[in-house]
């Protein structure tokens, strides 16, 4: 157990408990987040969560676990595909079942360990169990993911994902018709208060925009074609839960189970379609697409049967 004791400095004064430790312990926001939801910080003397207030000059006393590192397990993983390699990047066509990297509660194969395995080289910068990883598919989500290989396009890359460069375009089926038929879902997701896994739309978590429009209607779902402006964890699946639209097959969300059983769908129907992004080593725009795999595709032909 690892434990710090100082005054919070008069220019953190008025700052959430998360953001403060952050920049006075150099944590990420998450990891400050997780010691203040755990019950870790005391402001003199008294338990604070992540969104209440530091104040200038009182005694600040935070106590954690040092984050363990975790290995990464080189598994085969022969479904997925290679959608594109070179010398900077590795587009990878991404099975469900396979998260992207290893995590604390996840003991599938990964994304990480499956180009390991594969002979693949990437960069080494980032965390030592998620190297090369500029960002995530939720592991019951199929589709494009990008891996760095060389430095610079890891550098490069996180940048223009922080600056929201890339673009990302999903396709989901969603339980019913969204009304309007095409839209912007701004809400802010965060973690859902009564839930260590889920997420939810809650007034203190971070800034959220979905757009989404309708491709296809169906007698009781909607195909829809989904574009990111920001990349919340489970954003999509969130955002068309609070509109009361779950993704089809999507239990933890609130999909009916009798839908999900008649469609075959063990998963949310959730596919990260076209990937668009300033190729680091080029400069050239590149769009990379992927097809829906056996599972979704069954899905829609049950659908459009109907």
């Amino acid at each position: 157990m690892e434990h710090r004791s100082l005054p919070v400095p008069d220019g953190l004064d008025a700052t959430r408990v998360d953001a403060g430790l952050a920049k006075l312990l150099g944590f990420s926001r998450t990891l400050a987040a997780e010691i203040a939801e755990s019950g870790g910080v005391l402001l003199d003397g008294v338990v604070v969560g992540k969104s209440d207030r530091l104040r200038a000059g009182s005694w600040l006393e935070v106590s954690w676990e040092p984050p363990r590192t975790l290995a990464v397990e080189p598994i085969a993983v022969p479904e997925l595909g290679i959608v594109h390699d070179d010398d900077d990047l590795v587009v990878v066509d991404k099975p469900a079942g396979v998260a992207a990297h290893p995590s604390l509660g996840w003991n599938g194969p990964t994304v990480v360990g499956a180009l390991a395995a594969a002979g693949f080289r990437i960069s080494t910068s980032g965390a030592p169990e998620r190297q090369g990883v500029v960002h995530r598919l939720d592991a019951g989500t199929s589709g494009l993911m990008v891996v760095a290989k060389s430095e610079r396009a890891y550098t490069e890359l996180k940048r223009q994902f922080h600056d929201r460069e890339v673009e990302k375009i999903y396709h989901t089926v969603v339980q019913g018709h969204p009304d309007p038929l095409a839209g912007t879902i701004d809400a802010p997701v965060g973690r859902h208060p009564r839930s260590e896994w889920k997420f939810a739309v809650t007034a203190d978590g971070k800034h959220a925009v979905t757009h989404y429009e309708t491709i296809e209607a169906f007698p009781y779902a909607s195909l829809l074609e989904v574009h990111l402006e920001t990349g919340r964890t489970h954003q999509i699946r969130v955002h068309m839960a609070a509109q009361r639209h779950p993704c089809a097959g999507d239990a933890m969300y609130g999909a009916d189970p009798t839908l999900s059983a008649r469609l075959g769908l063990t998963r949310q129907w959730l596919h990260a379609h076209e990937l668009s992004l300033t190729h680091p080593g080029t400069g050239e725009w590149t769009t990379f697409s992927s097809a829906y795999p056996a599972d979704l595709a069954h899905a829609l032909d049950v659908l459009r049967g109907d």
